[in-house]
């Protein structure tokens, strides 16, 4: 996010405007917490994770009331236009404030990477490479002692992080919100590696499965000595989030927050640009923020056939 922030900053003050940065997203909106950002302001901070104007809840903008008095804030410190960089929620409130009719432009990041409008959002490369990175350090523990592992990572509700990170890091089971999951078949997939010669076995769970890694470890405990092994659980939790962004993720929020500053800049507003198909693309945010992008099952499938 603070690579698209720096973006936001400079590309706006090259078209010859003022730029204010809102910390702690809408509650900040809210609160009138605006600070003026010179070119200066947002040096050094491209390869910081997370973002430098801070994050957080806020129910009261979910109501109209909400809206309206976000929509007062502005118009008190005469802001004309907002860039909102964040997800589903983030995007949801940006439509809601585009609806009022003020100008607004999302740019999409998530790690979850179920934007409609974006084929990978920020962060995900980085997230999916910190997941990776501990799979392949797991793999060389379960290797050596003939363990079988179970590694959480996040995905409340979409299982992308999960699946990709199977793939990329040879898992023999990957367990998704989208997918139903039965523990016993799942034993049986994890017994067949084995008896194929595999000297370990990783399983890749979503945080947001029926299934998540407490309940599967928690079936297999209950049930070892049928099924004959337990599963040692590592949950990364929001280490996922604490990556410093890589080389894709800075480049892709750069060229997202000046193309979000641009679209304003043209009068095209209510917006989310996105990445689609190797090129910056803009969507309209009521279908951002009214669809959920659904994951591909051939992936699913992929990771399956892999697996063996």
């Amino acid at each position: 996010m603070n690579a698209a922030i720096r973006a936001v900053v400079r590309t706006g003050i090259a078209h010859g405007w003022e730029v204010f940065g809102v910390r702690r997203g809408y509650a900040g909106l809210l609160e009138g917490a605006l600070v003026p950002f010179g070119a200066r302001d947002v040096g050094g901070i491209i390869h910081l994770g997370g973002t430098i104007l801070g994050s957080a809840r806020c129910p009261e903008f979910r109501t109209e009331a909400g809206q309206r008095e976000a929509l007062r804030t502005l118009s008190r410190h005469a802001i004309d236009a907002l860039v909102v960089i964040g997800g589903n929620g983030s995007q949801a409130g940006a439509y809601e404030l585009s609806r009022l009719g003020f100008p607004v432009v999302g740019v999409a990041s998530t790690i979850d990477n179920d934007l409609v409008g974006s084929d990978i959002a920020i962060g995900v490369d980085t997230a999916l490479n910190v997941a990776l990175e501990a799979i392949d350090r797991l793999k060389v523990t379960a290797s050596s002692h003939q363990r079988a592992f179970l590694v959480e990572v996040m995905g409340r509700d979409c299982g992308y992080l999960a699946l990709m990170a199977g793939i990329a890091g040879g898992a023999e089971a990957v367990v998704i919100p989208e997918v139903e999951t039965d523990p016993e078949a799942l034993a049986a997939e994890l017994h067949q590696a084995y008896e194929r010669g595999k000297p370990h076995a990783i399983v890749v769970v979503a945080e947001g499965a029926q299934y998540n890694a407490v309940r599967l470890a928690q079936y297999f405990r209950e049930n070892e000595k049928r099924l004959g092994f337990e599963l040692r659980v590592t949950i990364l939790g929001h280490v996922q989030r604490g990556g410093a962004p890589g080389a894709f993720d800075r480049i892709l929020a750069t060229q997202l927050g000046a193309a979000a500053v641009d679209c304003l800049a043209r009068g095209e507003q209510g917006v989310l640009v996105g990445w689609i198909r190797g090129v910056v693309a803009a969507t309209p945010l009521a279908e951002a923020a009214r669809h959920k992008k659904e994951l591909d099952p051939k992936l699913f499938e992929l990771a399956q056939v892999l697996a063996r």
